[in-house]
């Protein structure tokens, strides 16, 4: 029965990341088709956010068989149940990547530094969420928390993007919608990050039975 078990645990383990690397192939998708006008990436974008969804009720329906077929212990409890909190945000932030490729019709398509500080942001998120989801799978906890405090590093990024779009529409307010998009863009990226900090406190809390912080990320 234990090794029933450990079976179907790592393919919950491979479905995650599996979930992970479409979350990232989202994430530098929307990024991409922002910042170079690409109206066939974005489509893409949102191809992969359906994945992302399905992907969720997948995991979801393994995790209830082995909450209801394998009658885990206190352990594996919270690690199954850690995994269901994980997927929510996962499809969250397959959410907030669609939100940002919604936002390519509006954008005038010049690039200038503030793009790429944008990519530059979205990397880091990036990082983050892969991070997250490879701690749960390796239990590592010094990872998760390394996660949830790199979250400072994606707000940092967050602040410095919005006083440079502020600074842009004040020298000319014709670039205020450009600028304003492209603040909801990192506003989005900012999100994700929280969703990655929201990932690494459930593996912290699968291992040690507690979390370090209660986020709650508004939609």
């Amino acid at each position: 029965m234990r090794k029933q078990y450990e079976e179907q645990l790592a393919i919950l383990h491979r479905e995650l990341i599996t979930m992970g690397q479409m979350c990232e192939e989202a994430i530098t998708s929307a990024v991409r088709s922002l910042t170079q006008n690409d109206r066939e990436l974005t489509g893409h974008v949102f191809e992969v956010d359906a994945g992302i969804d399905k992907k969720e009720r997948e995991i979801e329906t393994l995790c209830l068989k082995l909450l209801l077929q394998q009658q885990p212990v206190a352990t594996d409890l919270r690690e199954i149940s850690s995994a269901l909190k994980m997927i929510s945000d996962m499809e969250r932030i397959g959410d907030q990547a669609s939100d940002i490729a919604e936002l390519v019709p509006y954008m005038l398509g010049h690039t200038d530094q503030n793009e790429k500080d944008l990519q530059a942001m979205s990397k880091e998120a990036i990082k983050m969420v892969n991070d997250s989801v490879d701690s749960y799978v390796r239990r590592d906890l010094v990872l998760a928390r390394s996660v949830i405090a790199y979250d400072d590093v994606v707000d940092e990024w967050f602040v410095r993007l919005k006083a440079e779009l502020i600074a842009m529409i004040g020298k000319d307010h014709a670039n205020g919608e450009y600028c304003v998009d492209l603040l909801m863009a990192a506003k989005y990226l900012e999100r994700i990050a929280d969703h990655a900090t929201n990932i690494a406190e459930w593996v912290e809390y699968s291992i040690t039975g507690k979390r370090s912080k209660n986020g709650v990320i508004p939609d």
